[in-house]
């Protein structure tokens, strides 16, 4: 029945997890302005993760991170080699 079902290139609320979606949006709106991403760039970096073919239901595949939560720091990287997100604050 699910032979030729594709993952799911989307983010937590997408893929219908909508409860760890919330916890997730919470955790964001927690973090310390000194080390969250600006709006702009975090968005651009979660537009970056839709289209990586390791994005499967809101998880990277290559860090098992909620990509909704490592965009959001600052300091943290896209884990691809080559990165993906690049010089992105």
């Amino acid at each position: 029945m699910f032979e030729n079902a594709k993952p799911c290139r989307c983010l937590l609320f997408e893929a219908g997890q909508a409860d760890m979606a919330r916890a997730v949006a919470e955790y964001v709106a927690s973090l310390d302005e000194a080390i969250r991403t600006p709006e702009e760039s975090y968005r651009a970096r979660l537009d970056i993760c839709r289209e990586c073919p390791e994005l499967v239901s809101g998880t990277c595949r290559l860090c098992g991170c909620y990509v909704e939560t490592r965009a959001a720091k600052r300091g943290q990287k896209c884990p691809m080699v080559p990165a993906r997100w690049t010089k992105m604050t």
